[in-house]
């Protein structure tokens, strides 16, 4: 379980080795995928033209091995993968040999189709891979210790799905591989989705120059947002998660809007552009998605729940994540029977802000290097979205601040529990509604989780405005 105090220093996020800047460019398409699925199902006189334009492999019996029960009856859950293969229309984006994945998740849709949660797995997972066997080309995969996104690059999707299964006890019912080659269109047709942006991104490597403020991304403007990195946030590949799940929420939000629903043509180009990206078992037939789609017609944007597989930064293996124990397998357990997440782990019934609903401005007022992203590092391993890394104006600080607008004042004690020391001033700033901690000289780091505490769990859903805490 993580304290929120390590014994070295993780190594700092900015110094990850370099990897392509799409690798997290499915989560963006990925639950929209699902989306898809269910309302191409709603569509006269189309459904057959969409279902055609969705490709299929087989996972058979023999390569998933045992398999863990079906708990939950008629809950499904859907393992979504995001392609990066680069021939055919992807060749411009880098001629690379071969099919990798940098996305992993698992959406479950409840038995009633009245709620569905997205579980994201974050690709540097250092876990313990099962045995998959060769097939297709590949050369299979030995049982061992490694990163949780090699079982697709050794053995495809069954045995990412052999994985996942292994490792969460979770059965999965289907697959949905997408490739990002749609990802433009989708945005473009829906008219393009609403991001907030805190303060003007100039990403020369992303191509990409926004305003802050509240803005409306087209095709490829979004896919310079989602390619960026080191210009946003504190340049981690989880920062960068963290965004994009606040982004494909947004998406999710226009998508299942009135203004889509009700405009035949823009919801036909929408799904049009989704379905040509996707392959699925073949068992995720029209027949299925069309049952899905009525029965999920009610599903409101509120009801989709976003949440990271809860993780830490791993001191043996630098530059990689490790999945926090115990918190990781009570959720596992909450998907695979379908119960609600529940306990806020504060006394006397208090409301608490859940920590993936804020973002963070870590400064350094005092005189000792390196504090600052450590602090991040931490605040970022308990579920905080970090918002930038810097220096106070002035040294020393003597004490440790939490600064906010009255926007912000709800957020504030969740961060203030979290400190070990709760000598912290809360001092009302009105320049931002983010929260601002400053470093001071008193600072001791954070407070070790308990192990009932359950608000690692507790992501965002669909209707989740990014521009509330920025």
């Amino acid at each position: 379980m993580s304290s929120g105090l390590i014994d070295a220093p993780p190594t700092p996020p900015s110094h990850k080795p370099p990897r392509s800047r799409r690798r997290w460019l499915w989560w963006l398409v990925a639950l929209v995928t699902v989306v898809v699925l269910a309302l191409a199902g709603t569509v006269a006189g189309v459904y057959v033209k969409l279902a055609g334009n969705v490709k299929h492999t087989d996972v058979t019996a023999a390569d998933l091995g045992r398999r863990p029960a079906k708990l939950a009856g008629k809950a499904m859950n859907v393992l979504v993968v995001g392609s990066d293969q680069r021939d055919g229309k992807n060749v411009k984006y880098g001629n690379v040999p071969g099919e990798r994945t940098d996305t992993i998740m698992l959406a479950h849709i409840s038995p009633k189709r009245d709620n569905a949660m997205i579980i994201s797995f974050p690709r540097d997972s250092m876990v313990q891979l099962p045995a998959c066997r060769a097939q297709q080309g590949l050369l299979g995969q030995q049982a061992h210790l490694g990163m949780i996104n090699e079982s697709f690059n050794s053995g495809g999707i069954t045995c990412t799905w052999k994985t996942v299964e292994a490792l969460t006890g979770i059965h999965i019912d289907h697959f949905v591989k997408v490739d990002f080659t749609g990802f433009k269109g989708m945005v473009d047709a829906v008219g393009g989705v609403d991001v907030c942006i805190p303060e003007a991104i100039n990403d020369k490597k992303a191509l990409l120059h926004l305003a802050a403020g509240k803005q409306t991304l087209m095709g490829e403007q979004a896919l310079g947002y989602v390619r960026a990195r080191y210009s946003l946030g504190d340049g981690s590949d989880i920062g960068r998660i963290q965004r994009q799940q606040m982004f494909i929420a947004s998406m999710v939000k226009k998508v299942m809007s009135g203004e889509t629903l009700t405009d035949p043509g823009k919801l036909f180009g929408f799904l049009d552009a989704a379905t040509k990206s996707v392959t699925t078992d073949p068992e995720l037939t029209p027949g299925v998605m069309k049952d899905l789609a009525s029965s999920a017609q009610g599903l409101a944007a509120g009801q989709i729940h976003f949440i990271t597989t809860p993780w830490r930064y791993s001191v043996i293996h630098p530059g990689r994540v490790e999945w926090v124990q115990p918190q990781s397998k009570q959720l596992f357990r909450i998907v695979a029977t379908d119960r609600a997440i529940t306990g806020s782990g504060v006394k006397g019934g208090e409301a608490k802000v859940p920590r993936s609903k804020i973002q963070v401005e870590v400064r350094n007022g005092t005189n000792r290097s390196g504090l600052a992203t450590l602090a991040a590092v931490q605040l970022e391993e308990r579920g905080y979205h970090i918002a930038k890394i810097g220096d106070a104006k002035r040294k020393p600080y003597p004490t440790t601040t939490i600064a906010y607008s009255p926007n912000g004042a709800s957020n504030a004690p969740t961060l203030t529990r979290d400190l070990l020391a709760s000598k912290g001033l809360l001092a009302p700033q009105a320049t931002t509604s983010r929260l601002v901690l400053t470093i001071g000289d008193d600072w001791k780091g954070l407070k070790a989780l308990p192990q009932n505490d359950t608000d690692s769990l507790k992501g965002f859903d669909a209707t989740h405005d990014s521009c509330a805490g920025a």
